[in-house]
Parts: structure tokens; C-alpha cells; sequence
């Protein structure tokens, strides 16, 4: 019935000395707290007859150490078991976290950044209470029950039987409501992760909707989910509170047939008034585990929902396998060659790349142009292997890039996307984020190539100033010109400068180009653009088309041949002269 649940087991094997002491705590515990009652009615017989001061003094000090006893045990119980539940949580977290870490960016395409936060968050912690919480009482309480009645039993079976009827009306009730929780915590699981995920987006789109005033569109949206998430969670809470008054009920029945049948044991001479005091202290010993059989209940369905949510991640296949072998960072120079590779994103998905075949050597700089969506991201993508070829082959330096290991690949090239991501962090903690440790030279030195140590002069901390959530407090320009600084701290055999001047104007681009051609002598150089200013100086130019490579060569051959490129550099040609006319 919990099958999702089995996933744990890998972790309480891991854990099993703490719980196996755990267990045994959990048994002593209950032994010194089943011999109370026991005391409690040996006292009470003994009123009846004529005792001395000592008698009582005894028993009262064998109930007080009982209690002691048992009271102590249950500490150590909360330190093994419980303690247990928090390491398996962190365990659980890590695992999940390093997971997510080797995922395929394809995985992040298809799933929100809310929903893996909910995963990370409501859905472990909802596990844990299975592990910690759930655990603990499903044991302690077993024994407590097993002892309990075993102790009644020898006082009286037919006063326990009598005790015991009331139950199978719990497990009826339990069965019937453990149907409906999972299916409506699943609901509400699945309605927080669209909350999460639109929260955390309008924090990270607040210029936009601040731009077009849509903040009370955004509030009565929020407001519209945040209404159907707390509909979900009323409903499991109604159904939740059935489970008090109905265990409360049932145990009160239980009482009551106690002391009717009790009583007229009393009244025939077969049953002490001191056993039935006994029994009512062991029923309310049980009362416990009776309503807590139903909160646990709760707690396992919530966690095999929210374990079932997790294992859809973790059984997320890594598709970007690690290579075994022992090639080091120093080995390589920088030639690349693509050999008949073809690329798309699913099996159900268009070819991006078809057939694509090139070679770069190493002190080259080569440019990729072509119109939006011919394939240029998604083929300089394949080289720090954030996509895996279709078909085909890469190499680096005669290595195919597969048999590379993935810190060693990765930490010869510098790229510089699209997107410009910074931290919220000191810039200088963001230029140096590809390194396990970096030193002021170096933060300047890759800062003047990139032309930022002019701005970062203006600075109110220098390279100490904070960059907002994505760097929210710098400009278009020096947000790419901060990533094209980070690329170089890595000191990479090959640079990939995806269209990273968009935002830079072309004096500063200029200078960049001419700072990095002394950087990168000996070094491979990939540059993605729309600008013939930027590519037009590159040893060679490919011109894409629809996944393929129509045009290569030099600026000047491509432009005296005619076709896309020479289009394209006219087009260019004539919005800077009328720019210039305005």
C-alpha cells in the first residue's frame, strides 16, 4: 500500500544501530511504565487491610523510580530515533539537491523553479514525519499495546475481551478515512507548487509587473490560488477532524464497559477493586495509542504522496553520463571537431542541428552568424555537453568529448550565454564563482579585459558591492561584461561568447575584442552574433540555415560571395548609416 515508501529503506539501513538502541529504549521505557499500574493496585489492595506507614512508603517509592525510569528512556528514545529522522531529512535533501545538480537543463525547461522548490521543501519535510514522528509511535506504541494488554490479560481475560470490543470499530474508521487522504494531500501538494512557482516568479518578474501595473492583476491572481489551496487543505482537515472525537468516543466506550462488567466482578468476588483501578489506568495507557494509530495513519499517507512526488525526480534519468577515465585539465590546447552530428531536443521534436560537420583549431577565432533559431546556442551548448549529440561526434583535441570526465571538460571552456546570471553576492565573489579560491590580480586583470574596472570604480564597495537577486543593481552591459569576466577567470582553453555584446556599445566592444585577441593567443575562440562588427575580424565565419552550415570563410569571402552573410552585413550597413543620418 506504501510501496513509494520503500525508497527509505536504504536510509534506515544506513541508520540501524541508532535504531535498533532506539527500539530498545522504546521496550524498557514501556516495561517501567506497565509496572505502575501494577503498583497503583497492590497499594489500593493493601488499604483494605492493615498496613503499616513503611508498606505504603515503599510502594510509593517503587512508583516514583518506575516513572523516573521510564521517563528517561523516553529521552533517550527522542535522541536515537528522533535524532535519526533529522539525519535521514539531511540525507534526503542532499541526495535530492545532488540530483537535481546533474539533471539536463531539459529537466528545468519542462518543470518550474516552484515546483522543485515545494519538492525541496513541503515534501521532505513531510517524509521526515514518517521517519521520525511516525516511526517512533507505530513502534512505541506497538510494544506499549502488546505489553498492555498482555499485563490485562493476566488480571482478567474476560475484562480485557469486554476492554477490546470498541476496536474493530477504529479500524473501520481508520480504513475508510486513510482511502481519501492521499489523493486530497496529493491535491494540495500540487496546488502549493503552483502558488510556489507564481510567487516566486512575480518576485523575479517585479519590474515587469510593476512596468505594465498589473500588481492588482497579480494580487487577485495570487489571491484566486492561494482560495483554492486553502479549500484543498480544508477539506483534509475536516476529514482529519473526524479522527479525535471518534477515537475520544470509542475509548469512552471502552471506560464505560470497564466499569459496568468491572463492577459486577466486584460485586461476585472474582475481580479487587484494586485490578480495576489497574485496568482503567491501563485503558487510559491505551487511549494514546488508539487516537495516534489514526494520526499516524495521517502522516504515512501524506508521506507516501509526497514520497511519490520526489521519486518522479529522482527517477529523472542523468542523461549527461560521468566519464571514468583520468585525463587532466593541463592536457588539452583547444582544437575542436564536430563529425556528422545532428541534434534535437526530444525524438518527437523538429532536427535542430543535421549533419554537422567542422574543425576548429586551437589559436583560432571562429564566428557562427544566421538568422534567429538556426541552431547557434544549441550547437556551442554541445561542447560543454549541457545536451549530449543525437548522433555524431564531438572531439576535443582528438578526444571524444564523452570519454572526457565532466570537471575536466567543463573547466577548459569559458562561456559566456545569452542569459546573464550573476548572484546575489559580491561582484568580485561572482567573478571568481568558477574557482575554489581567487586573488585580487586576478579579479583585475579579467575585469580590464572585459572593460568593467572602469564602472566597478564608481561603485559605492568597488568589487565588495552587493549584485541584487540576478544581479538586478548593474546595468544590461555590465551584467555581460561581468559573465565575460567570470568566463575569464577560469582561464578556459576555449572561450564561447554567445551574442554577449548585445547590451555593449560598439567602442566598448571594440576594445574587449582587441584585449581578448592578446588573452586568448593559443586559445579557441567561439563567438555567436548578430553584429558583422563583432565576427567580421574572425580567422573563419560559418553562416547557419535551418540546422545546417551554408556558408564559410573569411569576412571578406563571404561578403564577395553574395549570399546570406553578404545580405545581412549590407542590411547592418544600411541601419548604421541611417542611425548616423538621424
Amino acid at each position: 500500500m506504501f510501496g513509494n515508501l520503500k525508497h527509505l529503506n536504504k536510509y534506515f539501513r544506513r541508520y540501524k544501530t541508532k535504531l535498533i538502541l532506539g527500539c530498545v529504549f522504546i521496550l524498557l521505557s514501556n516495561v517501567a511504565n506497565v509496572y505502575i499500574p501494577l503498583n497503583v493496585m497492590k497499594g489500593i489492595n493493601l488499604l483494605s487491610e492493615k498496613v503499616n506507614i513503611q508498606v505504603i512508603t515503599n510502594l510509593v517509592l517503587l512508583l516514583l523510580a518506575a516513572a523516573i525510569i521510564s521517563n528517561i528512556f523516553r529521552y533517550f528514545i527522542r535522541q536515537t530515533i528522533i535524532v535519526v529522522s533529522r539525519e535521514i531529512e539531511y540525507d534526503l535533501r542532499h541526495d535530492f539537491w545532488t540530483h537535481i545538480q546533474k539533471l539536463p537543463l531539459r529537466f528545468f525547461q519542462n518543470n518550474s523553479t516552484g515546483n522543485i522548490m515545494s519538492h525541496a521543501t513541503n515534501d521532505i519535510s513531510a517524509v521526515r514525519m514518517f521517519v521520525g514522528p511516525s516511526v517512533m509511535y507505530t513502534i512505541d506504541n506497538g510494544i506499549k499495546f502488546i505489553l498492555t494488554i498482555s499485563v490485562m490479560i493476566s488480571l482478567s481475560p474476560i475484562l480485557t475481551l469486554y476492554a477490546l470490543l470498541p476496536l474493530p470499530f477504529l479500524s473501520f474508521v481508520v480504513y475508510l478515512v486513510m482511502k481519501k487522504v492521499h489523493s486530497k494531500f496529493t491535491r494540495i501538494q500540487e496546488k502549493f507548487s503552483d502558488l510556489t512557482t507564481h510567487a516566486q516568479e512575480n518576485f523575479s518578474g517585479i519590474r515587469v509587473v510593476k512596468s505594465y501595473e498589473r500588481e492588482e492583476n497579480e494580487i487577485n491572481e495570487y489571491k484566486k490560488q492561494s482560495e483554492e489551496y486553502l479549500k484543498r487543505k480544508m477539506d483534509l482537515v475536516r476529514l482529519q477532524a473526524l479522527f479525535m472525537p471518534v477515537f475520544f468516543m470509542i475509548a469512552g466506550l471502552s471506560a464505560i464497559i470497564v466499569v459496568l462488567a468491572g463492577g459486577n466482578m466486584i460485586i461476585n468476588g472474582t475481580l479487587t477493586v484494586g485490578a480495576i483501578v489497574a485496568f482503567m489506568l491501563y485503558l487510559v495507557d491505551l487511549i494514546w495509542p488508539m487516537i495516534s494509530f489514526g494520526w499516524v495513519a495521517n502522516m504515512i499517507q501524506q508521506a507516501d504522496a509526497s514520497m511519490k512526488r520526489l521519486l518522479k525526480i529522482f527517477n529523472e534519468p542523468i542523461e549527461i553520463s560521468e566519464s571514468g577515465t583520468d585525463l587532466e585539465l593541463n592536457q588539452f590546447k583547444g582544437d575542436v571537431e564536430f563529425k556528422n552530428v545532428s541534434f534535437r531536443y526530444a525524438e518527437s521534436l523538429p532536427w535542430i542541428l543535421k549533419n554537422m560537420s567542422f574543425k576548429i583549431e586551437h589559436g583560432q577565432t571562429v564566428a557562427f552568424v544566421g538568422n534567429t533559431g538556426v541552431g547557434k546556442t544549441s550547437l556551442v551548448n554541445l561542447l560543454p555537453r549541457l545536451y549530449d549529440v543525437t548522433e555524431g561526434e564531438i572531439y576535443f583535441d582528438g578526444t571524444d568529448i564523452r570519454k572526457i570526465p565532466l570537471n575536466v571538460l567543463r573547466k577548459n571552456i569559458g562561456m559566456v550565454p545569452q542569459e546573464n546570471f550573476l548572484f546575489s553576492d559580491t561582484l568580485a565573489n561572482n567573478l571568481v564563482y568558477g574557482l575554489n579560491d581567487g586573488n585580487q590580480e586576478l579579479i583585475d586583470q579579467v575585469s580590464e579585459i572585459a572593460q568593467l574596472s572602469k564602472d566597478v570604480s564608481t561603485f559605492p564597495d568597488g568589487y565588495r558591492t552587493i549584485l541584487g537577486e540576478r544581479g538586478i543593481t548593474l546595468s544590461g552591459g555590465q551584467k555581460q561584461r561581468s559573465t565575460l569576466a567570470r568566463a575569464l577567470a577560469i582561464n578556459p582553453k576555449i572561450l564561447i561568447l554567445d551574442d554577449s555584446f548585445s547590451a555593449v556599445d560598439t567602442d566598448t566592444e571594440e576594445e574587449i575584442l582587441k584585449q581578448l585577441k592578446s588573452f586568448m593567443k593559443d586559445r579557441t575562440s567561439i563567438i555567436i552574433s548578430h553584429r558583422i562588427s563583432t565576427v567580421k575580424d574572425s580567422d573563419k565565419i560559418f553562416v547557419l540555415d535551418n540546422g545546417i552550415i551554408v556558408e564559410e570563410g573569411t569576412h571578406d569571402q563571404l561578403v564577395e560571395r553574395g549570399g546570406i552573410y553578404a545580405d545581412l552585413h549590407l542590411r547592418q550597413l544600411l541601419e548604421k548609416e541611417l542611425s548616423e543620418m538621424n
